[in-house]
């Protein structure tokens, strides 16, 4: 008989937690598991990547309770009373009361999901995959019958949207924690210490097979430039650091550099970033390309990979990057020691805008160092270890 295993998370938006997941169900054998992936929303451009043989659910009504989630409880709480509705009004009132007091916003999740029935199916395993997000942890915890429960860790708590408070009243109640990275897990350990016995590192996987053969289905660049191009891939938000490498592409022509860095994703700081393209007067040298689920073709014709991000859980472009043998640059975020053997395999340099130019300038000037980092890469293995297994030992 089937085990039966449901993934959580926010959408199936282009970013790399959701690619993440994608390789990994593809490493899941069918013959033992029935997948589900079930959304908040239904949206994003991996949605037609999801296999045929994978159940797809989404949570009912969940506009009226982003409504709540987006707006702070105070202002939805003064709108209410603006209605007429004044014990909703007052009930508002006291869960913001409450979120202040004890610095989470469980009880909002609570009286948000009042009306939602705990899910029909039971599973074997469910998984908070889109961690750290509190209402996804709180849905799975609360919301969905499982003899396992997964809390899956994809970003660096001290960077980005984790609170503590939640995470120690709640993250006990999971079975098991996985981290992306032994960085993430020290990190992690470190804020919670409880933690500590149930906290695995589970690498994200990349399928080399499935990127050599959509590295040859795209078009890949449509322009005819002759110089070296550049390659970040990455949704576009400060987090991912593409003004560093703006600023990094400023030095690099005033020297005389022929290079053309091409940015492939969207995000909600394009217009931000494109507005610093318009103000260095670098529209014909930095190239902003839409969000493609098929980025390998990008890959495999560009010349040079750089990753400027401010932080990372464990970035998967880094991965992908490194089965196409692709020099690589990259900051110094959560894993980027675990991937890259610097100086080896490729060059990690600080989260600033001059160290990213001066490693592009350093890899210009030493072809033989270019070489010797594709080379290293031709015969590094990087192997998927299979670890679904240890879904399964659960």
């Amino acid at each position: 008989m089937k085990k039966k295993i449901v993934f959580m998370l926010i959408n199936m938006n282009i970013g790399g937690t959701e690619k993440a997941l994608l390789n990994m169900i593809s490493e899941i054998p069918r013959d033992k598991y029935e997948i589900t992936i079930l959304m908040l929303e239904e949206y994003g451009g991996f949605l037609n990547e999801i296999p045929e043989d994978v159940k797809i659910e989404y949570v009912k009504k969940y506009k009226r309770i982003q409504t709540l989630l987006d707006i702070p409880l105070h202002i939805n709480s003064l709108n209410e009373f603006k209605k007429g509705n004044v014990n909703k009004g007052f009930n508002l009132l006291f869960l913001y009361l409450i979120s202040k007091v004890f610095k989470e916003r469980s009880s909002l999740y609570k009286y948000i999901l009042k009306d939602h029935i705990v899910l029909p199916d039971k599973y074997d395993i469910a998984v908070a995959y889109a961690g750290p997000m509190d209402l996804i942890s709180y849905f799975v915890i609360k919301k969905i019958k499982a003899k396992k429960k997964i809390q899956w860790i994809h970003f660096d708590i001290e960077k980005i949207g984790f609170n503590k408070h939640f995470a120690n009243k709640y993250y006990k109640e999971f079975d098991k924690i996985f981290v992306v990275s032994n960085e993430a897990k020290v990190k992690l350990v470190n804020t919670l210490p409880l933690l500590n016995e149930k906290t695995t590192v589970f690498f994200n996987m990349v399928s080399q097979q499935i990127i050599h053969k959509k590295s040859k289905e795209g078009i890949g660049f449509k322009d005819n430039f002759k110089g070296l191009r550049i390659l970040t891939v990455g949704r576009l938000t400060i987090e991912k650091g593409q003004d560093l490498a703006i600023s990094a592409l400023v030095r690099l022509i005033a020297e005389g550099y022929n290079v053309r860095w091409y940015s492939l994703g969207d995000g909600n700081s394009k217009k931000y970033y494109e507005k610093l393209v318009e103000d260095y007067n670098l529209q014909d040298n930095f190239v902003f390309l839409e969000a493609d689920p098929n980025p390998y073709t990008y890959i495999k014709q560009c010349d040079l990979y750089v990753q400027p991000s401010r932080y990372e859980g464990y970035c998967i472009t880094l991965l992908e990057a490194k089965t196409l043998n692709k020099p690589i640059i990259t900051t110094d975020v959560n894993g980027a020691k675990e991937q890259i053997i610097n100086g080896k395999t490729g060059l990690i340099v600080g989260i600033d805008d001059y160290e990213i130019y001066e490693a592009i300038k350093r890899l210009l000037l030493d072809n033989k160092l270019l070489n010797e980092i594709t080379e290293n890469l031709r015969k590094e293995k990087i192997e998927s270890l299979g670890q679904y297994k240890e879904i399964s030992n659960l």
